[in-house]
């Protein structure tokens, strides 16, 4: 019986070492840094509509001098004036601004895919220098970032593919119901 007893407590110590060398390899699935933004007329904006609606396909929001720039991975821009997307009054576009899309892949336990948000942002370039270095969107869900050469995989959940390793994108809560996009961390 006091074997057992032993061989039970080695075995949860083992377990208990192990769970506690793993904890700084662990990356939260969602950014802690701040992000609200809410589109209520995705339709007219082609960019974040396409994105919203086609598997694999995504696009950059960014906020520059009043407005909303939406950005496909070709770098077809649409500008839209910050007073015509209503519910912006507390506005946080997290590091960088915003990659949004819908996954070709779907999760891990899920049968459809459903939209993502990553922070423009290189989270690598970011956490090493504290500088924003942006992403540039690749054709077939890729990010890269010129800076530090890694490109992220969009539809593997932000994955590094190539380049040195790191850590995944920064990603952030996002719904999408009707005509209307919320992304946010709260």
């Amino acid at each position: 019986m006091r074997r057992q007893i032993r061989s039970i407590g080695s075995v949860l110590c083992t377990l208990c070492i192990v769970f506690a060398s793993c904890k700084d390899n662990v990356q939260n699935t969602y950014s802690n840094y701040p992000a609200y933004f809410v589109c209520k007329n995705v339709m007219t904006v082609p960019q974040l509509n396409a994105a919203m609606n086609s598997l694999g396909v995504y696009a950059t929001i960014r906020y520059d001098r009043e407005r909303f720039l939406f950005t496909d991975e070709n770098g077809n821009t649409t500008p839209v004036n910050a007073t015509a997307i209503a519910g912006n009054a507390s506005l946080q576009m997290g590091i960088a601004g915003f990659i949004v899309g819908l996954p070709n892949i779907p999760e891990l336990g899920s049968s459809i895919s459903v939209p993502v948000c990553y922070d423009l942002a290189c989270p690598n370039c970011y956490s090493s220098y504290n500088i924003s270095r942006a992403l540039q969107l690749k054709e077939g869900g890729y990010a890269s970032c010129t800076s530090c050469n890694r490109i992220y995989n969009l539809n593997n959940q932000g994955q590094i593919s190539s380049g040195d390793g790191g850590v995944s994108l920064f990603r952030y809560r996002i719904n999408y119901s009707g005509n209307t996009v919320v992304i946010n961390n709260r």
